[in-house]
């Protein structure tokens, strides 16, 4: 997969934290990254492109025609770096979707990346008057790291598979011996 990286900052990074939300089931993953990157300021310091990404464009807020893209933002909180994956598409296909995964996790690794936080919904048929969280890892340890009180990591049989980035990107930083824990919270298949 060829991506085209257009670097809007230039900005040290070390031991990065990612943050993926990209749209998904109910686009919980995009509209919770979105928040992220709002509330806590952080600036787009990349844009991807590829020709592996939607074969479409988007109506910008000046009317005016955008293609398709995959964002990175920034922000040091607390002393670390926090890396937010955002965009309004995935890749296109299984291929592209791994290819662009793989990437990313290059990049993470380059820049001593070791955490990676990914977002995501659980379709339900109806809308949940009670919406519950899960979260499922790559191990035990970053479980007991992020489990709260309404978050259950009793996920098996409530969840099938975990599509697109958010499943991918986990699944295969696993495989690099990086830490990933998805956060998958319940709602009906269309956003509010």
């Amino acid at each position: 997969m060829v991506l085209f990286i257009k670097q809007l900052e230039n900005v040290k990074i070390n031991k990065p934290v990612l943050i993926e939300g990209l749209p998904g089931i109910g686009n919980v993953g995009k509209i919770a990254a979105d928040f992220i990157i709002d509330s806590i300021k952080a600036r787009k310091i990349f844009e991807i492109r590829s020709y592996g990404f939607p074969n479409a464009v988007f109506v910008n807020d000046k009317n005016l025609i955008e293609l398709p893209a995959i964002d990175i933002y920034h922000k040091k909180v607390n002393g670390t770096d926090i890396l937010i994956l955002a965009g309004d598409i995935q890749p296109i296909d299984e291929e592209s979707c791994y290819e662009f995964c793989d990437k990313v996790l290059d990049f993470l690794e380059k820049n001593n990346g070791k955490e990676i936080i990914t977002l995501g919904g659980i379709g339900l048929p109806e809308i949940p008057e009670e919406p519950k969280a899960y979260c499922t890892a790559t191990n035990k340890k970053i479980i007991e790291r992020y489990k709260y009180k309404n978050l259950s990591n009793n996920i098996y049989g409530v969840v099938g598979p975990i599509i697109g980035v958010t499943g991918i990107l986990a699944g295969l930083a696993g495989k690099r011996n990086m830490e990933a824990i998805a956060l998958l919270a319940e709602t009906y298949g269309h956003p509010n």
